[in-house]
This record gives C-alpha cells, sequence and structure tokens, in this order.
C-alpha cells in the first residue's frame, strides 16, 4: 500500500470476539483502501479473530501490557507512533482512553476517542474519577464518538464534553453475513442437542460481569420451575467464555437442568448459531450499541433485552421485541414463557426487526459517517 495513503491507529485492548471488536474489522474490511490505511495495537494480545480482517496491509501489534498501570507501555506507544507517523489516533473506550497522550506528545495531527459502553466497574457513568479522566483527556481529544444516545448524554452532561466534539455514529450490521434461516435447521458442530420441535434460546458475548449471563440463567431455570410444560420445549444456548461460564453451568447443575444447556464457549460460525435460535436474549447490566442485538435483528429473531444503555434506541419495545429492567430473571422468565407459548408473536416481532435492520442500520452508512470523521483531520 502507498505510503502516501494516510495511516489510521486504532488501539483497543484486545482484539477477540466481540461487538467493539467486530465493529472495528468491519470498518477496516469496508472502508476504501486508497482512501485510509490501518494498523491496530492490541494493548494487550490478539486472537484468531485477526482472521476476519480481509486487508494485507494491515498491521496488528501486541503490546502485552501488564495489569494495572504500566508506564513502559505508555513509552513503547509513543514510539509506534513516532515511527509509523499516523494522520489519525483512534482510541476506544475507558481502557484505551489514556493513550491518547502517547498521540498528543507524537503530535499525531488528529485524535478520536469512541465510547462503546461503560466499564464493569462503572456500569452506569457515575464514577467521577473515570468522568475527570474523560473531561481532562478531552481538551487534547479532536472527535468524541458515541455509538448511542444515551453515551452521547453522557459525554455532554456529565462529562461536559462540547457539543461540537461530539459525532454520534450507530453501529451497522452486515447483511451479507447475518440474515434469517431459509431451511431447516442443523445443530452447529460440537453440538450433540436434537433440536426438532424445540424453541431455543440463546445469547452471545463474553461471559464476564457487565453482560450478566447469569440472569438469563436464573430466567431460565426459573420458567422451567414454574411454567408448565416450558422445560420441555426449550433450549438454552449461552455462546461465549470468560469468568461467568463456570458458575452459570453450577447453576444448571444445582437446578437440574445442564443437559438441556449448550455453553460452547468461543465461537468463530456466530452467523450460522444465530441461525438456529427462535429467541435471542440480552442480559446486559449496561451496553453501548449491541451489535450482537443488531446481528440478531439481521436474522429475524425476537429480541428480549434489558433496559440499560443504547437498547431501547434499538429496540422498539413491544413491535421488534420486549424490554425489561437488568438482574430481573423473574420478569424475563415471564416474557420467555409468554414468547416459547406464541410463535406468531415471535415471528411477528422478528420480521418487524429485519425491517428495521434493512431500513436504519445499514454498515456502508456506518463506513461512510466513520470515514467523513477521519477526513476532517
Amino acid at each position: 500500500m502507498d505510503e502516501a495513503v494516510p495511516l489510521v491507529v486504532h488501539i483497543i485492548y484486545r482484539l477477540g470476539i466481540g461487538g467493539l471488536e467486530n465493529g472495528l474489522v468491519n470498518i477496516i474490511n469496508k472502508m476504501p483502501k486508497e482512501r485510509y490505511r490501518h494498523a491496530i495495537i492490541c494493548l494487550a494480545d490478539a486472537t484468531d479473530f485477526t482472521q476476519r480482517i480481509d486487508r494485507s496491509d494491515v498491521v496488528v501489534h501486541q503490546l502485552h501490557k501488564k495489569p494495572g498501570q504500566d508506564w513502559a507501555s505508555f513509552y513503547k506507544v509513543y514510539k509506534l507512533f513516532k515511527a509509523w507517523k499516523p494522520a489519525v489516533v483512534h482510541t476506544r473506550n475507558l481502557g484505551a482512553i489514556e493513550y491518547q497522550v502517547c498521540a498528543w506528545l507524537a503530535r499525531i495531527p488528529y485524535r478520536v476517542h469512541g465510547e462503546h459502553g461503560w466499564d464493569v466497574f462503572d456500569p452506569d457513568g457515575n464514577n467521577l474519577k473515570y468522568q475527570r479522566l474523560r473531561r481532562a483527556l478531552g481538551l487534547i481529544i479532536h472527535r468524541f464518538i458515541p455509538l448511542s444516545k444515551h453515551l452521547q448524554d453522557y459525554l455532554q452532561e456529565k462529562v461536559k464534553i462540547p457539543a461540537a466534539k461530539i459525532t454520534r455514529i450507530c453501529n451497522g450490521v452486515d447483511t451479507n453475513r447475518f440474515y434469517p434461516r431459509d431451511c431447516d435447521r442443523a445443530a452447529p458442530m460440537h453440538c450433540d442437542m436434537l433440536l426438532s420441535g424445540k424453541v431455543v434460546i440463546g445469547t452471545v458475548g463474553r461471559m464476564h460481569g457487565v453482560k450478566d449471563q447469569l440472569t438469563l440463567v436464573r430466567a431460565y431455570i426459573h420458567a422451567c420451575q414454574t411454567y408448565p410444560g416450558f422445560a420441555g420445549v426449550t433450549r438454552l444456548w449461552l455462546i461465549g467464555d470468560g469468568p461467568l461460564r463456570a458458575e452459570g453451568a453450577g447453576l444448571l447443575t444445582d437446578a437440574g437442568l445442564l443437559d438441556q444447556a449448550w455453553m460452547s464457549g468461543d465461537r468463530d460460525d456466530i452467523p450460522d448459531i444465530l441461525r438456529c435460535l427462535d429467541i435471542f436474549v440480552l442480559p446486559s447490566k449496561a451496553e453501548g450499541i449491541s451489535n450482537t442485538i443488531l446481528e440478531a435483528m439481521a436474522t429475524g429473531l425476537p429480541v428480549l433485552a434489558t433496559m440499560v444503555g443504547g437498547n431501547p434506541e434499538l429496540i422498539s419495545d413491544g413491535e421488534t421485541g420486549m424490554l425489561v429492567e437488568k438482574e430481573n430473571p423473574e420478569a424475563m422468565a415471564r416474557v420467555l414463557a409468554e414468547w416459547v407459548a406464541d410463535s406468531d408473536k415471535r415471528r411477528r416481532f422478528g420480521a418487524a426487526g429485519l425491517e428495521r435492520i434493512r431500513q436504519e442500520f445499514s454498515i456502508d452508512n456506518m463506513v461512510s459517517r466513520y470515514q467523513r470523521v477521519y477526513d476532517e483531520r
């Protein structure tokens, strides 16, 4: 690639399976090669998810940062900036924002920061230390990109970032990868479940605190124990890995329901897995704009999610899905029982969600908006 083409350096914590990472890969793959080159600095490491990058000219640099405040990592990033001479540095989320100081010291012409959702230690955005950090670094950041209206309001009202510095860009979804099933389903590889006549309830995401898959597990157990016939016709899929996986398995074991659940660990066939589901659930305690909700809607699934972050911007409550309060397994169980018993409602919600994706959440529109931000440099 011609070095005259400007370089964008993206800084993220880790390049693995996740909505933030998926959005980044989509931007790199879809943005015209003649407009921008791209490089990624992973503060921790990168996984096989790098294989999703279609371009051969993208550098992925793993920093293997030590836990906590690793001062040497700042010097390493500064040296990379001086060597690479990017036109734009784009950090994402709290874990990467401090490296904007390196970009400022290296005199990078244009500095962008994306807010995709809050940290597990600050799920409601009320941590004053984190607000002050964003406010201070806002003095050297040229453009903030929140993914949701909720995050935009947070930046303006709590962090006090001027509105002129904020451009909200919602995620887009690749409808060439995520689309409804059009034939009989077969269980994915390494899943031994018989799916004929079953309603498959599932979620996708890293199994850690803020994603709160344990609320879905508790909701499933409650529905099995409370609503006659529910256990016999349903199966639960928890797709992803992380520290909550063992705890979720323990809850299901204690309830005698582990045989009805598939806890797959990390997978690289998410579109195929979504096409096997009948109901998608996102039980998070906090969210920005969820890629997995968009992907589920593009697959034609009804979506049940918690009333947090940007979820109400994506789900028209009572039209494309339902919203319930976070950490409320009983409310979640009631909706699941209603949907399991009403296939027509599932189909109506799924069809309405798919239509909304087609009208409002184009991936090409998302990429062009990011390109316009980079063009401001």
